[in-house]
């Protein structure tokens, strides 16, 4: 069984990497001033924060039902048995929805799995799933152990400003103010649904200190007892200073020097949402 992976590209894999994977890529598109932009392909990150930065109005939404299906097309011409797509959460979008009831006339060979990622955590279940292709097991297989593993995840997420929260309907408009002005972070959460706050703190400094605090309690409960090489932690973030990024992956690897960690950019169509300088984390178990 010649199996295809494919994700969208707020598992912040994009086109290139996908490639060098050997798996298939969704773009999500963002929108800015009412035009359509691709990450990658009409739209650099610099670009992308430059226009975000001065109050363009960005959104985001999801890949036309003709895009999708001509994806899906192109993948099964090149000689494709079955297709397992893995979009974002269906927690966070009506994107996994909607592709479902487009696979429906595709008779079984492709087939969409839910397992409530965004971000690292979805990236990992890609990863999980090209080596389970690997392993030869069909598609159907595949959604199965995707799914029955889908809460073995977990993602914090610290903001620098609430605006782009307030934007999106997540805080309102005035403990949005309120919380800038006294400079609090709040610390987002998700185990597949949406984020949600679990604490906040003064300063991006201490809402980094406090992520890894929490990270530190999940290995002590939901990942208590499970080896640090079954284990994988990805840092991500939206910042302007790449020399921010590595400052934050550095402190997480210090953290936890018995797991495997990573650090990978959130892609703008998340970071329409975080807005710049957002910082998270997500730790995964791995599928054997």
């Amino acid at each position: 069984m010649n199996v295809a992976v494919m994700t969208d590209t707020n598992s912040g894999i994009l086109t290139d990497e996908a490639k060098e994977l050997g798996i298939f890529c969704m773009p999500m598109p963002v929108i800015i001033d009412g035009k359509d932009y691709i990450e990658g392909v009409n739209l650099s990150r610099a670009r992308f924060f430059e226009m975000l930065m001065v109050g363009a109005d960005v959104s985001t939404s999801q890949p036309s039902p003709g895009e999708l299906i001509d994806m899906w097309d192109d993948i099964l011409e090149k000689g494709y048995d079955q297709i397992i797509y893995i979009p974002m959460s269906s927690g966070l979008s009506s994107s996994q929805k909607n592709s479902e009831v487009f696979a429906q006339d595709y008779d079984g060979r492709v087939v969409i799995a839910d397992n409530h990622r965004i971000s690292v955590t979805q990236r990992q279940a890609v990863m999980d799933a090209i080596k389970l292709a690997g392993l030869g097991l069909n598609a159907d297989e595949i959604k199965i152990r995707l799914e029955e593993t889908a809460y073995d995840s977990v993602v914090y997420l610290a903001v620098d400003t609430l605006d782009y929260l307030k934007k999106t309907g997540r805080v309102n408009a005035t403990a949005a103010t309120v919380g800038n002005v006294l400079g609090i972070k709040p610390i987002l959460k998700t185990t597949g649904g949406n984020f949600e706050v679990c604490t906040a703190v003064r300063g991006i400094k201490k809402a980094a200190s406090k992520i890894i605090e929490e990270m530190n309690a999940e290995l002590d409960s939901r990942f208590k007892g499970i080896p640090g090489n079954e284990l994988i932690i990805g840092t991500a973030g939206s910042f302007v200073d790449q020399t921010d990024a590595g400052n934050w992956c550095s402190a997480v690897k210090e953290a936890f020097p018995g797991i495997e960690v990573y650090y990978n950019k959130l892609s703008c169509s998340v970071s329409a949402h975080t807005g710049p300088n957002a910082m998270g984390v997500g730790i995964s178990r791995k599928l054997k």
